[in-house]
């Protein structure tokens, strides 16, 4: 089985950290690594270098060969602009397809997130592998048992158990809510129906391939002429001129929530997994209990708890008396402060500072 991993994002919620020009996926958020980083450690040895492949923005190439020295530079899936995940996920499987052959079977992995039980997912991947061996048209989506009631995340619905492998239950599809209020949320938390949507899968790239040539006609074709010219003198021209005209388009959107359910499997397991994406995230994920402060620099907390207080700048320490709830982060340019229940407005303050004097703290 082949991985690709999707390292674009830029990550606002991550920010004064996550930047345009290095989002959060190559920073050095746990044990001075970066997500990235960690996310290829939890796949090895089963997955050697050449079995890993990185979909990514054109700007991140050079700053993943540098991160992932081992990995082969053409396992290094650069698109030339920002089209959401639905062409991306076409190109990269696409290009598989013509390097390792449409029926190998792949999963789909993200670059910021943590998995605190990697025998149980690499369990989980490899039962999913057995089950694409034996049906190609087939695509299995691994969702996390909930631990609360997340209405920041999507969850998938699933129905009966449909076989089981190796301990492993493959329960029937039956589809997906993307951020529901807090009330369904709850529901869903409590009903024994609904997963948290990690947006992993194992499939073939054919399959992918044949959803988009029968729900997204207009990527497949565009996907088709980039491929057809890898590997020869005009494929960058190629890539960058098919490619912009590329519908900004969600994967689910184009085609996951269009095909039939019976295709799919779903598997749901406790692998430990955490979507880093925002502060909060973080600390929930690297916390013991609640009242835990997670640090990172040269921090001195007295009479505090329950914070997260990031410190990236050497030779300055901070110190925290009776905080409680808060987020501190320090970057060389940028102290940011916060109520951790504030967290959800940092994307709009950044926003804000497009076309200011402030624009390149962005």
């Amino acid at each position: 089985m082949k991985a690709v991993i999707f390292a674009g994002g830029v990550g606002t919620r991550l920010w004064p950290l996550s930047r345009k020009k290095s989002p959060k996926q190559f920073e050095k958020l746990i044990e001075h690594k970066s997500t990235l980083q960690l996310t290829v450690e939890r796949l090895q040895p089963e997955f050697r270098p050449e079995d890993i492949f990185i979909s990514t923005g054109k700007a991140y190439g050079e700053k993943i060969h540098a991160q992932l020295p081992s990995l082969p530079k053409e396992n290094i899936i650069t698109e030339p602009l920002k089209k959401d995940v639905g062409p991306a996920v076409s190109l990269s499987m696409s290009y598989l397809a013509k390097r390792i052959g449409e029926n190998e079977p792949v999963v789909i992995l993200w670059s910021d997130h943590l998995v605190r039980r990697p025998d149980m997912f690499k369990k989980v991947l490899a039962t999913a592998e057995k089950v694409v061996k034996e049906d190609g048209d087939r695509i299995v989506f691994i969702g996390q048992k909930p631990r609360f009631a997340s209405d920041n995340l999507g969850w998938i619905q699933y129905g009966p158990v449909k076989r089981t492998d190796d301990d492993i239950n493959f329960c029937e599809f039956e589809g997906f809510k993307y951020k529901p209020d807090k009330k369904l949320a709850r529901e869903f938390f409590g009903d024994n129906k609904h997963c948290w949507n990690l947006g992993y899968f194992v499939t073939t790239p054919a399959f992918v391939q044949n959803l988009f040539k029968q729900f997204s006609p207009e990527i497949h074709s565009l996907t088709q002429k980039i491929i057809d010219a890898e590997g020869t003198p005009e494929y960058d021209r190629v890539l960058d001129e098919e490619y912009q005209k590329m519908p900004s388009i969600n994967f689910d959107n184009a085609v996951l929530e269009q095909m039939e359910k019976k295709n799919a499997y779903v598997i749901v397991e406790d692998i430990g997994w955490s979507d880093v994406g925002a502060w909060e995230a973080l600390k929930e994920a690297l916390e013991g209990s609640k009242d835990d402060n997670i640090t990172h620099g040269t921090v001195f907390l007295e009479d505090s708890s329950d914070n997260l207080v990031y410190n990236y700048e050497d030779g300055k320490m901070i110190v925290g008396i009776d905080l409680n709830d808060y987020l501190v982060v320090n970057t060389k340019d940028v102290l940011l402060v916060a109520k951790k229940g504030s967290v959800s407005k940092i994307k709009k303050v950044v926003e804000g500072f497009e076309g200011t004097e402030n624009e390149h703290l962005i």
